[in-house]
């Protein structure tokens, strides 16, 4: 198991997490490792976000559209010194 230290930790956020542990019924560093896996696990129950996005615009037309028409050449970007 890691140990965490947290510096500068405020003191209204530690207020709040105390009442946020006591309504739960765990210590402080319980609520943290609770906060924590529910932040940093990724659900594998549902879709992943491609496949949101694409179900999203499943029922969109596809739509094609043309590039413009380029008036001058590329070049590369200039930098000031």
């Amino acid at each position: 198991m890691a140990v965490l230290t947290i510096r500068d930790f405020d003191e209204s956020l530690k207020a709040k997490l105390r009442i946020r542990a006591a309504e739960h019924g765990r210590s402080m560093e319980a609520e943290v490792r609770a906060i924590l896996a529910a932040a940093l696990t990724r659900s594998e129950s549902g879709p992943g976000m491609g496949s949101r996005i694409r179900q999203r615009f499943a029922d969109v037309d596809d739509v094609s559209l043309e590039p413009p028409q380029r008036t001058e050449l590329a070049r590369a970007a200039e930098f000031p010194e």
